[in-house]
Parts: C-alpha cells; sequence; structure tokens
C-alpha cells in the first residue's frame, strides 16, 4: 500500500528554502548545466563535484562545444570522476541534441529520456528543475529518505518500488516548485537523512512525520539485498620510463574498447604477482625498483596491484609489450591524457 506524502511539502519547501547550499548549477539552473551536474553527482559528493563541473563548463560551456569536444579532451575532463561511460554518453546525447533538437535539450521529460545516458532519474531532474515540469527525480538518496519516512521495508533495488514511489510523487509534487521540491529531497538526503551512519534526524523538517524515527528503526531502513562479494584480481603494474632525468618518457597503453576502463590510457600492467626476479627476466638490461603496493575497488572487482618502477635501457629488446605501448612526457598525460585513478597508487612515481 502506498504511502501519503502530501504532508512533508510544505515543510521539505521552507527548510530548502532556508538550508539550500548554494551551488553553481542551482543559482544559474540551465538546462546543460543541470545535466552536466547531475551525471557527475551520481556516485560522488558535492564538494568533490564543484571544481569537475566548473573546469568542464569553462572547457565545454554549451552543448555545441560538448558534441564537438575530441575524446581525449573530455576523457580528461572526466578525469578522477569515473565511470567514463556517462560522459561518453554524454557526448553521444550532445550530438543528437544538436542534430534533432537545435542544440537546446528538449522540455519533455519522455524525449529526455530516450537520449543515451539519461534515465528516469535525470530527465526528472532537468525536466523540474531546469523547465519547472512536475516530474520526480528517484534515486538511491531519495528512495532511502521517503522509504525511512513511510518505514518501509520494501527492497529498494528492485524497479516496480521505484516506479511505485515515482507514481507517488507525482500525486503531491507541487506544481509551482516541482524542481526545488526535488531538491529539498536530495539536500536532506545529502545532509540529514546519511546513508552512512546515524541520520540527523534531530535537525530533520519532517521527524514529526517520520514513521522511522517514531518507531526507532531508522538506521534499520532502507531495505536492500547484501551485495555480491567483489571479485579479487591480482595485477602486476609497471612504470617504465626512457630517456634521461628531466626528459623522461613514460610507457603508457590503451585499453581494449570493451569491459572495464574501456579505451581508457594505462599503465602497462600484466595479471598475477610477479617477483622482482620475474621482471628482471621480461627487462634484463634494465634498472627496476619495487614501488608501494596498490588497490582501487571498482563496482563489482577488486583490483590488488605490486607495482615497479623500470627505468628503461634498451626497449626494443627487453619487452614483449613493445608493439602496445606508447610513450608520453609527465606534462603530457598530466595536461591531456585522462590516466584512471585506479592507477593513483603510481602517479606520484611518473
Amino acid at each position: 500500500m502506498s504511502y501519503d506524502y502530501t504532508e512533508i511539502v510544505p515543510y521539505l519547501l521552507h527548510w530548502y528554502d532556508r538550508n539550500a547550499r548554494i551551488l553553481a548549477w542551482r543559482e544559474n539552473p540551465k538546462p546543460y548545466y543541470v545535466w552536466v551536474s547531475e551525471i557527475m553527482l551520481q556516485q560522488t559528493r558535492v564538494e568533490a563535484v564543484k571544481g569537475y563541473f566548473d573546469r568542464f563548463i569553462t572547457e565545454l560551456p554549451d552543448i555545441r562545444a560538448l558534441a564537438e569536444a575530441e575524446e581525449e579532451v573530455l576523457l580528461k575532463l572526466w578525469e578522477g570522476l569515473g565511470y567514463y561511460n556517462r560522459v561518453r554518453n554524454m557526448q553521444k546525447a550532445a550530438r543528437i541534441v544538436m542534430e534533432d533538437y537545435g542544440g537546446e535539450l528538449p522540455a519533455d521529460y519522455e524525449a529526455l529520456k530516450k537520449l543515451p545516458g539519461i534515465g528516469s532519474y535525470t530527465a526528472g531532474a532537468i525536466a523540474s528543475i531546469a523547465y519547472g515540469i512536475a516530474e520526480p527525480s528517484v534515486d538511491g538518496n531519495l528512495l532511502r529518505v521517503l522509504k525511512r519516512i513511510a518505514a518501509s521495508y520494501d527492497d529498494i533495488t528492485k524497479e516496480k518500488v521505484k516506479k511505485e514511489l515515482e507514481e507517488d510523487l507525482r500525486r503531491i509534487m507541487p506544481k509551482d516548485r516541482p524542481g526545488d521540491f526535488n531538491q529539498s529531497l536530495m539536500e536532506l538526503g545529502a545532509t540529514v537523512c546519511i546513508p552512512n551512519g546515524k541520520p540527523l534526524c534531530e535537525q530533520c523538517p519532517v521527524m514529526h512525520l517520520c514513521k522511522a524515527f517514531k518507531n526507532g528503526c531508522e538506521q534499520e531502513l532502507p531495505v536492500k539485498p547484501k551485495k555480491k562479494e567483489r571479485r579479487i584480481e591480482e595485477r602486476t603494474v609497471f612504470v617504465m620510463k626512457q630517456g634521461t632525468v628531466g626528459k623522461q618518457e613514460i610507457a603508457l597503453k590503451k585499453r581494449p574498447a570493451k569491459g572495464l576502463l574501456s579505451g581508457l590510457w594505462e599503465l602497462p600492467n600484466v595479471d598475477g604477482y610477479l617477483t622482482k626476479d620475474e621482471v628482471r627476466s621480461i627487462f634484463p638490461k634494465s634498472e627496476i625498483t619495487r614501488l608501494p603496493d596498490g588497490k582501487h575497488i571498482f563496482s563489482h572487482v577488486e583490483w590488488r596491484m605490486r607495482c615497479y618502477e623500470v627505468l628503461l635501457k634498451e626497449l626494443k629488446e627487453e619487452t614483449v609489450m613493445k608493439e602496445e605501448i606508447h610513450f608520453f612526457t609527465k606534462k603530457e598525460i598530466e595536461e591531456r591524457i585522462s590516466l584512471p585513478s585506479a592507477f593513483d597508487c603510481c602517479k606520484k612515481y611518473l
């Protein structure tokens, strides 16, 4: 049975008017700005996104610029945010918008959902915040908040549960302030009804309406199945350098076009852990130094990395990877090559 959320609306809007954080995309809610910010904010905190957003908008100020950007520029601007297919889908969508909508995102919820990389959540955010269309914007953040208010033990990973909640919100969404209402829920979930640790119930404007608070079960909610254990992958990573100090170049190679980190540059690496002697057998004439180990967690995979610096002497004779690698200066990597954060453990040794 659906929960009637009607009573929360005025309390949330009143609280939002007094507590909303000042953010660039809120101060100027152009459709393009809302779109970029919402894609960036998926699984990334607001404080981390601010700098990325400013840099992205400065470099690519509108949809035309996004549509025409070179891929290396696009990926470099996204470096550190992860999930690079999101920005690739943004560019695909931008090209469709240029072709079919004259360079302006459509002011239509269903049309927005048909664009690459835009699901119901992002479509709802753009429609409500930028265009004032009364559509909900439901993600895991809002599911947590609203299921706590209702003291609902529904499994929030089920699409049916999300769809039902979207319908519940459509019935009570204020027609004059749909964007502010969606953002009030987003803000509440980010700053008060937090996902990790005890929620700050005493600061909540709808504490008196929250059934989970009344029942003392707020930390039991929301309900979602336990995540599958991540697969552990052991890898040996090489920081391969050639040239003299001050004029050194670092070896990078491209990952396959499909799969994890598809099409991105990476430090050369192989499956499994290699000992220093095994590395020396690959690079017999090079100077080899063991670097600190590293670790990176993806959604379903965890890389555990054993790292070596390899100062190459005669690349042509020493490595079976010579057909795959390309050399770049540290300055080139810093300015135009997007090196995934999976290799952060090695970046200070470049």
